[in-house]
């Protein structure tokens, strides 16, 4: 783009994001045109990105520029004197990119246009893993390049928040590590799952992992090339992103990409990874695809939330992440990480469906008692600490449910717990080193027991999956614990045990791992064990709805709220809210939401004004910045 400029295009394309409710770009100062000879900028390109930076405040928008860009859409390009240095254990060539940040920020630092930088794009793919020691050193050295030429505006890595906490692998940029030098955390999300459900939440529950650092969280990345999806079935993915990950909690939204780029076909990367060419909000003549139109629709609402500020309302019941998860301890296997991954995310759709007011908190951060409800799905792996505050949480009146997990592995198969005579209430039956198989292709677990508005008989219904050894269940009997369900053998699959002033729950069967490794399942019965535990549990749902396929969320600012109904599924779903305590939704009545649509109402709460967290301000507030990124 610097090498041909072509200024009444770029203004063109900016007109049109600008008439579609868009606010802000990301810019990329590749390398190669950049710094041309060993620092020194090329001054005509330069030149050129002035101009685009005035073009930016012509159309009313600003830009983020991203400073070192050496990978795109499926290629690695090098400015001619790297010669194959390291870019993150090399002195000399850590001091290059810090005096590129350094230059960009002294000249452009001041411009109207600039509303945030980003270190690199993608730089796991550029730069590799590494050492995460090297990677905030690395990181450290250009965010202070940035500041110490007086550029102001927010700042973060652009990596795509790929590190262990989030991904469950470790490639040296670790959230914790890096979120104390950044302005905001960015995830890049561009799953291909096998269920509808977990493929349209997969995103928003990258931006919940994201989150719990103290570090806003911006959709940095999502989309969908037209080669991969029909074009309006690429806009009910955008419309389910953003908004299931704004009631995840992300304050701004950067969609990939602007245009289509069908005349770069003999092009690399675009030659020999032909989909990069239809990304675009607007096809090869600049004319806008229903992706942008749906950007359009959501920018309005966001506008809307942000003149009194916003917040998610989330964390009356709570998702575990294990330590094991965001730490690769020692002689454990990766595919424990890869199974967490999964169960987690079947957990979270679960919650959803069931409209948990859902948060997620970490193992290693010592599970503070926010929270009515606990839940931990498919719980092979927690620690000593971890196992102690669930059973102090439930003593101190919370409630905790687990589920049984074999693993999916014979290395060390079986549960990586203890206590649990003292915390659940159960002696367990297993033998040493063999499992006790799933001899049916169906669960069927029975109440024996009424559990929040199910009652005695009632019959919840889950598909079996998973290895050999995740295949199993957990032979019990009760040690102090209440039989809430049978399975079909008769066999205790549901307890409950009364502890101190709180009650712990826990399932013989892996009920959420076995719904993560089965295609195209949602919704299935998880959600309505969910609902139950939290009706018991007293997680304070002001507004749902009885129809898993639509996710009920709540986003507070000021003296309201604002509900959005999000229809998870392909058919015209008619939804009746439950409203507690006699409360008005506006509008009222049944809500008739289409396939894959949202239908947002608002209702009046007490006036408890919170302010943002800190560092969201520039990010999502003021009059030319106050809708999505």
């Amino acid at each position: 783009m610097w090498s041909r400029y072509n200024a009444a295009v770029v203004r063109e394309e900016l007109a049109v994001l600008a008439r579609h409710g868009c606010n802000v770009t990301r810019s990329f100062c590749f390398w190669p045109d950049f710094v041309p000879e060993v620092e020194r900028l090329d001054e005509d390109v330069l030149a050129r990105f002035t101009d685009f930076l005035d073009a930016h405040v012509e159309a009313g928008l600003g830009t983020i520029p991203t400073i070192v860009v050496g990978h795109m859409s499926g290629e690695n390009w090098d400015p001619a004197w790297r010669q194959g240095r390291d870019l993150y254990r090399d002195a000399w060539l850590v001091s290059q990119q810090a005096w590129l940040a350094h230059e960009l920020a002294r000249r452009f630092g001041g411009h109207e246009a600039v509303v945030g930088w980003l270190l690199s794009n993608e730089m796991p793919l550029y730069g590799g893993p590494a050492a995460s020691e090297d990677v905030v050193a690395w990181a450290r050295a250009l965010v202070e390049a940035i500041r110490s030429a007086g550029a102001t505006q927010p700042i973060s890595v652009g990596d795509g928040a790929w590190g262990v906490e989030v991904t469950g692998r470790d490639n040296g940029y670790s959230l914790r590590a890096l979120s104390p030098l950044v302005d905001f955390l960015g995830p890049h999300s561009y799953p291909m799952l096998d269920d509808p459900v977990r493929q349209s939440l997969a995103a928003a529950f990258a931006c919940e992992l994201a989150g719990g650092f103290g570090t806003p969280v911006v959709l940095e990345e999502f989309g969908v090339s037209s080669d991969f999806a029909a074009d309006d079935h690429a806009a009910d993915y955008y419309r389910q992103v953003l908004h299931t990950s704004l009631l995840a909690g992300a304050r701004g939204w950067l969609a990939w990409n602007n245009c289509d780029y069908d005349d770069l076909w003999e092009e690399d990367p675009y030659r020999h990874h032909v989909f990069e060419l239809h990304f675009g909000l607007t096809d090869r003549a600049g004319r806008p695809k229903p992706q942008l139109e749906e950007l359009s629709a959501f920018a309005s609402l966001v506008r809307e939330l942000s003149r009194s500020g916003w917040e998610r309302v989330a964390g009356d019941a709570a998702l575990v992440v294990p330590e094991h998860f965001e730490r690769v301890l020692p002689f454990t296997d990766d595919a424990f990480r890869s199974d967490l991954g999964a169960d987690l995310l079947q957990g979270y759709v679960a919650a959803r469906e069931a409209d948990l007011p859902i948060g997620l908190l970490r193992e290693r951060d010592g599970l503070p008692d926010t929270a009515r409800l606990y839940l931990v799905p498919s719980a092979k792996l927690l620690t000593g600490p971890g196992l102690l505050r669930l059973q102090a949480l439930a003593t101190g009146g919370a409630t905790v449910y687990a589920s049984y997990f074999a693993g999916s592995t014979p290395y060390q198969r079986g549960p990586w717990l203890t206590w649990l005579d003292e915390i659940f209430g159960i002696r367990h039956r297993l033998r040493y080193g063999l499992v006790d198989p799933i001899e049916d292709e169906e669960v069927v677990l029975e109440l024996v027991e009424e559990l929040g508005d199910l009652g005695v008989g009632t019959l919840l219904r889950f598909h079996v999956a998973g290895t050999p050894s995740a295949r199993s269940y957990l032979p019990v009997e009760p040690a102090g614990a209440r039989v809430v369900a049978v399975d079909g053998h008769g066999r205790p699959a549901l307890l409950r045990h009364e502890l101190g002033s709180g009650t712990t729950f826990f399932c013989t069967y892996p009920l959420e791992h076995m719904a993560a490794r089965t295609p195209s399942v949602n919704p299935e019965d998880t959600w309505r064990l969910y609902d139950a535990l939290a009706t018991l549990a007293g997680v304070s749902r002001p507004v749902r709805v009885d129809d898993p396929r639509v996710f009920v969320g709540r986003v507070r600012g000021g003296a309201r709220e604002t509900v959005l109904f999000v229809n998870s599924s392909s058919d015209t779903v008619q939804a009746e809210p439950v409203v507690a305590g006699g409360e008005a939704l506006v509008p009222s009545g049944t809500l008739t939401i289409g396939p894959y649509g949202v239908a947002v109402t608002r209702r009046s709460i007490n006036p408890t004004i919170r302010s943002a967290p800190a560092g969201v301000a520039a990010l999502a507030a003021g009059e030319r910045r106050d809708a999505q990124l």
